[in-house]
């Protein structure tokens, strides 16, 4: 059951949205703009939540940030906070907020640095394919699908725990962001396209109930 303060925002707010975060250091943060539209049409199809299709784009220091219960960050290559984005995204995640992180291709090194510095006392642990991200909503007994090649490597999904709740989801040699985003982008096959959709409407359910 939710019992977060964002969860009590949802409930009083007529559309559920994402904000998207920007951010310094040229990692291209904002990539793929109709990937989040595309996840919230297929939301909202799918499930009984009405949302919000404009994208919301704001900076951590953002007071409105608090607003929004699901942050979403991507790139490819550095990304960067400041001293006082860090703090503004530590109070947001220690707060009940929920960040959804994708390596659009060559950000890895850039987020693991980042996460860090935003939850010192936190580790960035591979989740196992049993866990409720993969099976909330639709079945994933593999665990993240793999949506582009990039490396090659597995798709593996890791996350963020602060005192014992999932606060970040990272997808990683996976790329569930572009699987998002108009089939004239990369045109990825039905399938791919559908495995990207659902992967990200479990991780949406599971932020808003836990």
């Amino acid at each position: 059951m939710v019992t977060s303060l964002f969860s009590l925002l949802l409930s009083l707010a007529p559309e559920f949205t994402i904000v998207r975060l920007r951010y310094q250091g040229g990692g291209n943060w904002y990539w793929g703009p109709s990937a989040l539209p595309n996840l919230l049409t297929e939301l909202e199809h799918r499930t009984t939540i009405r949302t919000r299709k404009e994208e919301v784009r704001l900076k951590p220091t953002s007071p409105e940030l608090f607003r929004y219960p699901i942050a979403f960050i991507t790139g490819h290559g550095p990304i960067g906070f400041t001293d006082e984005e860090v703090l503004a995204l530590r109070r947001y995640l220690k707060s009940g907020g929920f960040l959804i992180a994708n390596d659009s291709y060559g950000m890895d090194r850039y987020f693991r640095k980042e996460i860090k510095r935003i939850l010192p006392e936190s580790e960035l642990v591979e989740l196992p394919f049993d866990h409720e991200i993969y099976h909330i909503f639709y079945d994933f007994p593999h665990g993240l699908p793999k949506i582009h090649k990039h490396d090659g490597k597995p798709p593996q999904g890791f996350g963020v725990y602060y005192h014992g709740r999932l606060v970040c989801f990272y997808a990683y040699e996976s790329d569930i962001g572009d699987g998002w985003e108009d089939y004239e982008v990369y045109k990825d096959p039905p399938e791919k396209h559908e495995a990207a959709i659902r992967m990200g409407i479990n991780i949406i359910i599971y932020a808003l109930t836990h």
